[in-house]
């Protein structure tokens, strides 16, 4: 893993979102994108090499509100930059880590994304991830 590529925040509403991290970080928000198959609107903010994403759901059924559900707004996920993404998925594997998708799929960002599943790594739901060239 190369680095620290981005933390995820679930938020319950972007537009209130939003300014409160722009005045925190003291940085503007640089990309808002969709990413309809996830049903998550997507805000970023670059912080030094790391970025911060802040996920809104926008449909009852994503991953997003059902986590927003549970456990209200907070740290969603991190992320780590992989330089071969499907070589890695098949490195964890092999160390005996539990991946939530067998292929990478579109993420935000131009990323390709594969998650790790929770129990395996102590409660904190991870992404791996690489730019799409």
């Amino acid at each position: 893993m190369l680095k620290v590529e981005h933390i995820g925040i679930a938020v319950k509403s972007l537009s209130v979102s939003i300014p409160l991290f722009e005045k925190l970080l003291d940085t503007p928000c640089y990309k808002q994108e969709a990413v309809e198959s996830e049903q998550v609107q997507t805000a970023f903010f670059q912080q030094g090499e790391t970025k911060i994403e802040l996920l809104e759901a926008t449909g009852p059924d994503s991953a997003i509100a059902k986590f927003l559900e549970k456990k209200g707004e907070g740290m969603h996920h991190i992320a780590f930059e992989v330089a071969d993404i499907y070589a890695e998925m098949k490195r964890l594997q092999q160390e005996g880590f539990v991946l939530l998708q067998e292929t990478p799929k579109k993420g935000a960002d131009n990323k390709q994304v594969c998650f790790l599943h929770p129990k395996n790594t102590n409660g904190v739901l991870i992404e791996i991830c690489q730019e799409v060239k």
